[in-house]
């Protein structure tokens, strides 16, 4: 089989089934009469529904080695393949190794089991959890800070308009004191006036 042949396989699948699959792809080199990675091989991944007329949920391009994921959003045949490209190399797909040369293909496919996926990406989801608690302490510490700014901000307008009625009764107050004290001055003056016109 030539190395640009797809290797393809069909699996049945059920509806809402999530599945993941890790492969690596190793190209036959006679120099060492074995298998080896090559890092000018890629591989192009399909996953096509065959029951709706080979509808592509999958289309990725990535290097020898990789993972795919994709969920079967209807039950029945997936057809699922693999076309190597880029290989330096002459021959096809072989399942074991041998003189002629060629690819192998190992895939370790994950069929609804979430809690093997679970397990692969724990690190990462911690990592996602404790930056999520580390906002979460964050917003907290803004949510505090802005309640004890709106506090201080009461309660210097609390002390400001309290200093404005004081000012403002010390005004008049004074306005009062002084109003009498005029009125008194020129009661006195006139009284000393007279008692000048009088003597």
């Amino acid at each position: 089989m030539d190395s640009t042949t797809p290797k393809c396989f069909y699996e049945e699948l059920p509806k809402d089934t999530l599945v993941v699959g890790n492969f690596k792809a190793e190209q036959y080199d006679a120099a060492i009469s074995g298998f080896s990675k090559n890092p000018d091989l890629s591989i192009f991944i399909s996953v096509d529904e065959v029951f709706d007329n080979d509808h592509r949920v999958v289309g990725q391009k990535a290097r020898s080695e990789g993972k795919f994921t994709f969920t079967a959003a209807d039950a029945g045949d997936h057809k699922i393949c693999f076309t190597p490209s880029h290989a330096t190399t002459g021959g096809g797909w072989l399942s074991s190794g041998g003189p002629s040369g060629g690819i192998k293909l190992t895939l370790d496919l994950v069929i609804g089991e979430t809690s093997n996926i679970e397990s692969t990406d724990k690190g990462k989801i911690q990592g996602i959890v404790q930056k999520v608690k580390d906002l979460n302490s964050r917003l907290q510490d803004i949510r505090r800070e802005q309640t004890f700014q709106r506090e201080r901000e009461a309660e210097f307008r609390d002390q400001s308009e309290s200093t404005n009625s004081r000012v403002v009764r010390w005004t008049l107050i004074q306005l009062v004191v002084l109003g009498v004290t005029c009125a008194w001055q020129l009661s006195h003056l006139r009284a000393f006036f007279i008692k000048q016109k009088l003597t």
